[in-house]
């Protein structure tokens, strides 16, 4: 037993999962713990059925665990990487209250609903990249391989050339000569980035701003009120103290500053203030979302209302975000378009000048 601990302590951090995995792992420990299974036997039909060894490595640990007496949620403790603060705390609560099958159906449904919508931002996202990086590739193709070929039939034409083919000579001529050098600079530039926003002063920086942007601004509130909203929903209705709920949900929150604003209006609630008027001071929740929970808060049905309310705001947070990318997709057309149809313009306009001046 103790070398048994002793490994299990060793995994300690080290494992992850991914959300499918997560999702299948919820849903069939869910399923069989609401048969009437134990959970050490639930756990163990789920290392038979998984394939991946890292995932099976995981919950054969946690199985372990399980096995020498300790609770579920302690279990899964030894992989926060794994198992975020909300899965852990909603079993947790499910544990003492009595009701984990039911808790456990519901975080079943919760992430198996958050990994759907990753895929779907995942797959929205994924034609408007390629057809960037495709407009990005044949734009370079073009300047590096076919106008060098164009520039030497031009001199052999008696013409001036006009500015816009000096302009694209000279883009030519500097992607040639400078490309290497270029290239290392926007990397050494985004790395640059990266670095800065690991710093918590500079990360808070990025996320006000990101919220004062007018479109991504109301995507990034949308997203992080969805996901407040479905967290503090899980918790209140698994029996976690509302106060915290709140703590947990503001882990979910990925954008400091509404995260410190959940914080803050946590402390107030704490001092008696209603949860809505907190949350309304902070100005980043839309006013539909104050509204529903004022109205569960005064009829006792808040986990409700936090559930409909995170429904109408991954509503229109999709709706946003698929007008978002219906504008894009054209728009990146148009630009690809637009630089190829400049690119012939410049390699036609000194032919065509050649050709008039042969006439004459």
């Amino acid at each position: 037993q103790k070398q048994k601990t002793a490994e299990n302590r060793g995994f300690l951090g080290s494992g992850r999962l991914n959300p499918t995995d997560l999702a299948l792992m919820t849903r069939q420990l869910a399923t069989l713990v609401g048969a009437g299974s134990p959970v050490e036997e639930a756990l163990s039909a789920i290392v038979r059925q998984t394939e991946r060894p890292s995932a099976r490595r995981i919950f054969s640990a946690i199985r372990a665990r399980v096995m020498e007496g300790h609770a579920l949620a302690n279990a899964l403790a030894l992989f926060p990487g794994a198992f975020p603060v909300l899965y852990r705390a909603t079993v947790g609560a499910g544990e003492q209250s009595g009701h984990l099958p039911a808790v456990l159906e519901r975080l079943a449904e919760y992430t198996e609903n958050h990994q759907h919508g990753q895929q779907k931002i995942m797959t929205a996202l994924a034609y408007p990249t390629v057809l960037l990086l495709v407009a990005i590739g044949v734009v370079v193709a073009l300047l590096r391989f076919v106008v060098p070929k164009v520039v030497e039939a031009f001199e052999t034409l008696d013409v001036t050339l006009p500015l816009l083919t000096r302009m694209l000579i000279a883009s030519s001529e500097f992607l040639q000569n400078y490309g290497l050098v270029l290239l290392l600079g926007i990397a050494l530039v985004v790395t640059g980035v990266v670095w800065l926003l690991r710093k918590p002063q500079w990360q808070r920086r990025y996320h006000q701003l990101l919220l004062r942007v007018p479109i991504i601004g109301r995507l990034v509130r949308g997203i992080n009120t969805e996901h407040f909203a479905r967290t503090f929903s899980i918790l209140n209705s698994s029996g976690v103290s509302v106060l915290e709920a709140m703590k947990i949900s503001a882990e979910v929150v990925t954008n400091i500053p509404m995260r410190e604003s959940v914080l803050s209006a946590a402390d107030r609630v704490r001092e008696g203030m209603p949860i809505h008027k907190a949350l309304e001071r902070s100005g980043y929740f839309p006013p539909m979302m104050v509204y529903l929970i004022a109205s569960g808060e005064g009829s006792g049905r808040l986990d409700q209302m936090l559930e409909r309310a995170a429904i109408q705001q991954e509503r229109e947070t999709q709706a946003r975000l698929a007008t978002l990318l219906s504008l894009l997709e054209p728009g990146l057309i148009l630009f690809m378009g637009g630089i190829v149809t400049l690119i012939v313009l410049s390699i036609m306009l000194p032919v065509m000048g050649g050709m008039s001046n042969l006439m004459h």
